[in-house]
């Protein structure tokens, strides 16, 4: 119910969310208790791609703030990347069950509330997982965020940025875990010391610690998950028959001993989103918008050089039209160079039982434009369950009103399917051919173990003991073959690469071509790369 003393007010906050495009709506505003359903609290759909940030303590209804968002992005024709971290978010493929709570809550909130599923794919880290599993190989993942993986300190993380260097020059390609622990092994070896010495500032005790952190990671499952065949891009801009966009929902699978990998994986993807999404400048709608559940992951014990590339990249992919939305339970959870650049604020509740807790509570107050409605130092510890403190980029791109804001309910099933429905999901997705199926091709660990190994003895080229050569016909390099099994790649003539690399006239043309001609890896932002196919 509304009363002439807080309408005016309520009308007053809402007529800065007025907009003149397409917008999410989150709910209506809250004034002395009181809802007012036709003072409407929306984001312009066009500021989306400005990033934003979902925050309040356990229990206070983020997990349902990203479900409406989600929900309407989709219908939208906007595809979204989700970190389902804890699994609550299966719901989201199926039609919502009403009942009296949601009744209430769609008229407080002036919604035609209709229950509603939308698609939604299922994805897991690795192969371990119900859902498709998804890759990345460790040379596109790059040292920076392999550095965050492994919890290596800045000299170990520079280490490793050599050896990364120094097998891209060599091209040996590092697509899984023992890829990268033959080529530390090999540097490490009588016959590797060299290269190591001429590396520089590499020293044998620090390689050997980023050996023992890689065997630690693979003992913790991480194996299955760096590898090929790797995801790409494409596959997360979908759209279903329908034009809505599709919710990939990663879930954490058994990566749960190291949730590092799992933030850190979705900050892989935005860089590879960066570097090969064209530049769009503003738009009516972003490409796709991705959210960071349990952000604090990712910023916990980060290098300086890690946090200045989240710093870029979410500065910079604005413009490839990717929106970042952060979730976490405090905003000083997130650096403030980020927080700084998160146009949308949803702020649950949250609590101030400690010292600590009490000076994060002041720190929100000052980051909110002044409002003289509401003291919102008590308000964000006053907060019911589903209710938020939001303000958000209007069309023109200024911050609107504080609003006490109750928030919309899901119009998707607000609960989990269960195991085997996803595990059944998964089996038929479309995806489900192109990643389902493991890919072990030539690389530095073949490569690396056929220089050390001992030649062997090249029978008489005419011996009539021998059968005659048969025809072998050629098989595609890598992948599976037609029957579906996992193939290999040739290897090339022993001593190839490095005729190549020693001859006169290829170190002439990679002196004049600069830094590109001739490399297989070229790196961008966190040092990722992909092999040029």
């Amino acid at each position: 119910m509304t009363t002439e003393s807080t309408a005016i007010p309520a009308q007053q906050i809402a007529a800065g969310y007025a907009v003149e495009g397409q917008a999410l709506e989150l709910g209506t505003v809250v004034v002395d208790g009181t809802v007012d359903p036709t003072a409407q609290v929306r984001i312009p759909l066009a500021t989306v791609n400005r990033h934003g940030l979902v925050a309040g303590a356990t229990g206070t209804g983020k997990t349902k703030s990203l479900q409406v968002l989600a929900e309407q992005l989709s219908a939208a024709g906007v595809p979204v990347m989700m970190a389902d971290v804890k699994g609550d978010l299966s719901g989201l493929s199926r039609p919502g069950e009403p009942g009296d709570k949601t009744t209430q809550r769609a008229k407080d909130t002036g919604d035609d509330w209709t229950p509603t599923a939308f698609p939604v794919e299922f994805l897991s880290l690795g192969t371990s997982g119900i859902g498709v599993p998804v890759r990345a190989t460790i040379s596109s993942f790059g040292p920076i965020l392999l550095s965050k993986v492994l919890g290596l300190n800045a000299t170990q993380e520079s280490t490793l940025g050599l050896i990364f260097h120094w097998a891209d020059q060599k091209g040996l390609s590092l697509l899984d875990l023992k890829d990268l622990r033959a080529v530390i092994q090999f540097l490490t070896s009588d016959e590797g010391k060299p290269e190591l010495k001429n590396l520089g500032a590499v020293s044998p005790t620090t390689a050997g610690v980023i050996l023992r952190a890689l065997v630690n990671l693979e003992a913790e499952g991480a194996d299955t998950f760096f590898g090929e065949p790797e995801l790409e891009p494409k596959d997360l801009l979908r759209l279903d028959p329908q034009g809505r966009g599709i919710i990939s929902l990663l879930e954490l699978g058994t990566q749960a001993a190291r949730p590092v990998m799992f933030s850190t994986f979705l900050m892989w993807v935005l860089a590879d989103l960066f570097t090969t999404l064209p530049e769009i400048g503003d738009v009516d709608k972003p490409k796709l918008v991705f959210f960071f559940d349990e952000a604090h992951l990712l910023f916990t014990d980060a290098s300086k050089a890690f946090l200045e590339q989240v710093e870029q990249t979410v500065k910079l992919i604005r413009s490839k039209g990717v929106g970042v939305f952060f979730c976490t339970q405090l905003p000083t959870d997130v650096p403030n160079n980020v927080l700084s650049q998160l146009g949308a604020r949803i702020q649950h509740a949250l609590r101030a039982f400690t010292p600590d807790d009490q000076k994060a509570l002041s720190k929100t107050v000052r980051t909110y434009p002044k409002t003289t409605v509401y003291d919102l130092e008590s308000a964000l510890t006053s907060l019911g369950i589903g209710e938020a403190i939001v303000t958000v980029l209007s069309e023109k791109g200024a911050p609107t009103p504080v609003a006490w804001t109750r928030m919309r309910a899901p119009r998707s099933l607000m609960d989990t399917i269960g195991p085997d429905a996803i595990k059944a999901a998964a089996q038929a997705s479309p995806l489900q051919a192109e990643y389902g199926q493991t890919i072990d091709r030539e690389s530095a660990y073949e490569r690396l173990n056929a220089r050390l190994a001992p030649p062997e003895q090249q029978p008489p080229a005419n011996d009539p003991s021998l059968p005659p050569p048969v025809y072998v016909p050629p098989q595609p390099s890598g992948g599976a073959s037609a029957e579906g099994t996992v193939t290999a790649r040739k290897s090339v003539e022993p001593g190839m690469f490095d005729k190549m690399m020693s001859s006169p006239a290829f170190k002439s043309a990679m002196r004049s071509a600069g830094t590109v001609i001739g490399r297989e890896i070229t790196r961008s932002i966190f040092g990722t790369g992909r092999r040029r196919r």
